[in-house]
């Protein structure tokens, strides 16, 4: 049961205030005794109407009478005293305690209804602010796939292709390397889940002497779903490869786990 909701609905105050059929004070009631969060609220509520009570009740009869008495310049003389039997309801606190209890429900209305109100604006800004996070990761995804296809029709950028290597026959990747702005787009996508502990790491080698440079590991492999990753290098590479490491990286490409490799060609 959502207690909270049951709370805002304003069925605890018609309950207290006996404004509820039989049947369902009857249900109130059960819901009351197995709740204590229910039984709280309406023992504060109970507190509340008395407080409002108490505040519009006629405490000082007798003063405003004697007050009433001198304003008119009446002397005990001349006062007449008329037994008057009493009556047996007091219809002005009845009134009041009734005027008290319309009260407090307008209130305690009242009170639900902003609490409603700023959960309402609170749900919305928080969806708009999630809208506006997916417009931007499409404008985002946008921008990326333009400059995408840009590379890909542009006759200077050089394209290498990286076959798999060893006992990774059957993995495989590609450079497209834009030699101007001095970046690579790597398609990794023929690359398998890397096992936990364990990050892609892409290498820039020249061949003689032997010399690999990291350019960096593909942290955001696994969540990334194009599996294209731009990446700056600045190096006259003459290949490129990818090695499987620990996390973090490596200073040296582990041989063992090389995945991929493929040599830049001067017609490329």
């Amino acid at each position: 049961m959502d207690i909270k909701a049951y709370i805002e609905s304003g069925i605890l105050e018609l309950f207290v205030a006996g404004a509820l059929s039989e049947k369902e004070s009857k249900e109130v009631h059960t819901l009351v005794q197995q709740y204590p969060e229910l039984e709280q609220e309406v023992l504060e509520i109970e507190q509340a109407i008395i407080a409002l009570s108490e505040a519009t009740s006629i405490n000082k009869d007798e003063t405003a009478f004697t007050t009433i008495k001198d304003r008119l310049a009446f002397k005990n003389n001349q006062t007449k005293v008329i037994s008057v039997a009493k009556s047996k309801y007091n219809w002005v606190t009845y009134t009041g305690w009734a005027a008290s209890i319309i009260l407090a429900l307008g209130l305690f209305w009242t009170l639900n209804q902003n609490k409603q109100l700023e959960s309402n604006i609170q749900n919305v800004t928080i969806e708009k602010s999630y809208l506006e996070l997916q417009i931007e990761a499409a404008n985002s995804n946008l921008n990326d796939a333009k400059t995408l296809i840009s590379v890909l029709r542009d006759d200077n950028i050089t394209q290498v292709p990286l076959a798999g290597q060893g006992n990774f026959t059957e993995t495989y990747a590609k450079v497209y390397w834009d030699k101007d702005q001095q970046r690579i787009f790597l398609d990794a996508a023929g690359l398998p889940e890397p096992p936990e502990g364990k990050v892609y790491q892409v290498w820039s080698l020249t061949l003689n002497p032997l010399t690999p440079v990291s350019l960096g590991t593909l942290d955001s492999f696994i969540t990334d779903d194009n599996k294209i990753f731009e990446i700056q290098n600045q190096n006259q590479s003459e290949a490129f490869g990818i090695t499987l490491e620990p996390e973090g990286g490596s200073a040296t490409p582990t041989m063992e786990q090389l995945y991929t490799l493929g040599v830049v060609t001067t017609n490329s």
